[in-house]
């Protein structure tokens, strides 16, 4: 059997699509519902997450100083776990989208406060905490695709 032959490569190729189709949607949700319990479990142990410091030095100057630092970053902690976990149950996902696009919104705020701790060399050269900053494109983009399911579900009822 030639593994090049068109009829077999379009049998798989269909087998292959229906099945991420079947399972894309949720194995996104539970990925970055993971990922969400994972990053803010880190958190609730100094000096563990590699943007702990400047998450505490974001929320200081936006909150001009008047929260001590295990406050503000226990409550990240809680915020990025409980996002995860309605994810993870797929519970509360319009409340919980809400959540995570306006913890995405503030996890920006550093490029624009402190670009030279985001930077090695703007704007081209990430830093690990840019890094850890940038990758949340993929977790807006993800929330949007949940949210369009969301949607979608409304629109058909």
């Amino acid at each position: 059997m030639n593994i090049f032959n068109k009829a077999w490569v379009t049998k798989i190729d269909a087998i292959i699509i229906k099945w991420m189709s079947r399972n894309g949607y949720l194995l996104m949700r539970l990925s970055i519902g993971l990922i969400f319990v994972w990053f803010g479990f880190l958190k609730f142990f100094p000096g563990i997450s590699p943007v702990e410091k400047l998450a505490i030095k974001t929320i200081s100057k936006l909150s001009f100083n008047l929260l001590p630092d295990y406050v503000i970053i226990t409550n990240l902690a809680i915020s990025e776990v409980v996002i995860g976990i309605f994810l993870l149950l797929g519970k509360f996902i319009r409340q919980t989208l809400l959540l995570l696009f306006i913890h995405m919104i503030g996890t920006f705020i550093p490029v624009f406060l402190f670009p030279n701790e985001v930077f090695l060399h703007f704007p081209y050269a990430l830093t690990i905490e840019g890094q850890y900053i940038f990758k949340n494109l993929v977790f807006i983009t993800a929330g949007i695709v949940i949210g369009g399911k969301l949607s979608k579900h409304l629109i058909d009822e």
